[in-house]
């Protein structure tokens, strides 16, 4: 038998834990769905690339046509969780979504900031989440190069694992896009280089590329799909 060929075949991201009840229910209904995705630079944008969440409500409109999406974006450059503790009231709580993306973890491993610190941050904001009427997701940290020196990746990995665990013990259903596993897929399973992955005009080999920013809103709109559509 002929050895397959790994680049040949799309990495996926790991499904989600739970189902997404209120995501669901919406979709049963009619009327605009909101999400709010709050975060950093991956979710504000950086430079000239098009952030995700302006993606992901394309590709979930695509996914599901003659359904209004609204993704909100919150994102705020250079902020980790304890700075986005602050404004969850304002800029989720406020606007009563659906769903809510927390993306989190990257700067507190590039900034060198306490990991257990941001760890309590994304917990204390898990329980300020947990009554209300909406789904969560965690999404992890990126895999490029700024995170991946000799200094850097024990970090990166132990914050990926705080990420999880978090999540576990929120004590309500919390899912997890686990984005830094699924862009190590793109590098080592298809063979993507970093020069693709990353934004060309970044010196420090941090932020997505264009062509990741839509893989990566691409693969949430997917999974967010499944996870509404098909029971846990």
């Amino acid at each position: 038998m002929p050895a397959v060929d790994q680049t040949a075949i799309p990495a996926q991201p790991k499904r989600f834990q739970h189902h997404m009840r209120w995501l669901s229910g919406r979709l049963a209904g009619v009327g605009a769905i909101k999400i709010v995705a709050i975060g950093s630079s991956t979710t504000a944008g950086e430079g000239d690339i098009v952030p995700y969440p302006q993606r992901l409500e394309r590709a979930l409109r695509a996914s599901f046509p003659g359904r209004n999406f609204d993704v909100l974006n919150r994102g705020v450059g250079g902020e980790e969780a304890p700075d986005e503790l602050r404004r969850i009231q304002g800029d989720v709580l406020g606007e009563k979504p659906s769903v809510v993306v927390w993306q989190v973890g990257t700067n507190a491993v590039w900034k060198n900031q306490d990991l257990d610190a941001t760890a309590g941050a994304i917990q204390r904001g898990l329980a300020i989440f947990a009554n209300e009427l909406m789904d969560v997701v965690l999404m992890d940290l990126q895999y490029v190069p700024a995170v991946l020196t000799p200094i850097m990746e024990e970090r990166a990995h132990r914050m990926v694992a705080l990420i999880e665990t978090a999540a576990g013990r929120a004590g309500f259903p919390v899912n997890v896009f686990h984005r830094f596993a699924l862009m190590k897929q793109w590098h080592e399973a298809e063979r993507v280089s970093f020069d693709r992955m990353v934004d060309p005009t970044d010196p420090d080999r941090l932020h997505h590329s264009d062509w990741s920013a839509r893989r990566m809103a691409e693969a949430l709109a997917n999974t967010i799909a499944i996870a509404a559509t098909v029971g846990s």
